[in-house]
């Protein structure tokens, strides 16, 4: 990709992995909201592999957009097929709304193979599932208009229908799209304001432990789809993605050791180290190794499990909105 030029400021999301019960939800917010992380967010399953029970994602945000006051709400991210969109516009308006403009709103074309499955959903291929989130989107972004939305599209049909209640972000809530192949991530490089790389292949309808989805090369070569499907609005792109933060004195000890628990054989430990994704040290080195991969790839809005919030805070206060 080349050295960015125009550098965004440091922010920090934190992913809800962990919560199951109400208090785990709201401690963990107010704890991420008091340590100077950015959003708090929560992943979009009805089933327990391969990331553990999940809250419904937007009736849990807006408890904790009640139970904080700056901190912001998002989702990472939607699958799309599991909401229609004139009822998602009208929750997420409504969650917008209510949280006063907090709302982060992230979408995907869905991958859980066995999740579509246990559910009786027919598991579309990779082209009909993106064609129908680049749908949603249209329709999304129309009803968020306040004005009267008519969509003639293949899988959504939406007639004169105005939103209600617009939301408080105008023209609409950040709008993120995650995804990790080309086609995905091309239809987030036109429409949306943060694009989230993934850092594993899900093309099998589950998560692939391929240690070359982190390599820096490729990271390189999804960003160069991402470049060239936005053209001049690049610029205007917010980069995002989740990664692994380790906290260790000794480096390469580290880096073996995660390249072990993950079970890469003949990763040498250079390679982990080099990795976008992947941030290993004390709290200096780890804030280091960020700005260079500012520089070097352009991401500035990162998400850690919740598993690392305290852990991760320091590097949170040294570098958010710098």
């Amino acid at each position: 990709m080349g050295n960015v030029t125009d550098v965004r400021p440091f922010r920090f999301g934190l992913l809800g992995a962990g919560v199951r019960t109400a208090d785990d939800l709201v401690g963990t917010a107010r704890a991420a909201e008091a340590a100077g992380y950015a959003t708090f967010l929560l992943r979009d399953h009805f089933v327990e592999d391969p990331f553990g029970h999940q809250f419904a994602p937007l009736v849990a945000l807006a408890a904790v957009a009640g139970a904080t006051s700056t901190l912001r709400v998002g989702t990472l991210v939607l699958d799309n097929d599991y909401r229609h969109p004139v009822m998602l516009a009208k929750e997420a308006a409504t969650l917008d709304r209510l949280s006063g403009g907090r709302l982060e709103l992230g979408l995907g074309a869905g991958w859980l193979r066995a999740e579509y499955e246990a559910a009786g959903m027919p598991f579309d291929s990779a082209g009909v599932r993106i064609d129908r989130l680049a749908e949603s989107v249209t329709v999304l972004k129309g009803l968020f208009a306040g004005a009267p939305c008519s969509v003639a599209g293949v899988h959504y049909t939406v007639t004169a229908l105005a939103g209600f209640p617009t939301p408080s972000q105008q023209p609409h809530p950040p709008l993120l799209l995650a995804g990790g192949a080309r086609r995905m991530l091309s239809l987030a490089a036109r429409e949306a304001d943060i694009v989230g790389v993934l850092n594993a292949s899900v093309a099998s309808g589950t998560v692939a432990n391929d240690p070359t989805e982190l390599f820096p090369e490729t990271v390189d070569r999804k960003l160069g789809w991402v470049r060239e499907a936005a053209g001049e609005r690049f610029g205007r792109l917010e980069l995002s993605t989740v990664v692994t933060v380790i906290v260790a004195a000794d480096r390469p000890a580290a880096a073996a050791r995660y390249a072990a628990e993950r079970e890469w054989t003949g990763v040498p430990v250079e390679r982990v180290l080099e990795m976008p994704s992947v941030f290993i040290g004390n709290v200096a080195e780890i804030a280091d190794q960020m700005r260079a991969r500012r520089d070097r790839f352009g991401f500035s809005y990162y998400v850690v499990g919740d598993a690392d919030l305290a852990a991760f805070a320091p590097v949170v206060a040294r570098l958010t909105g710098r």
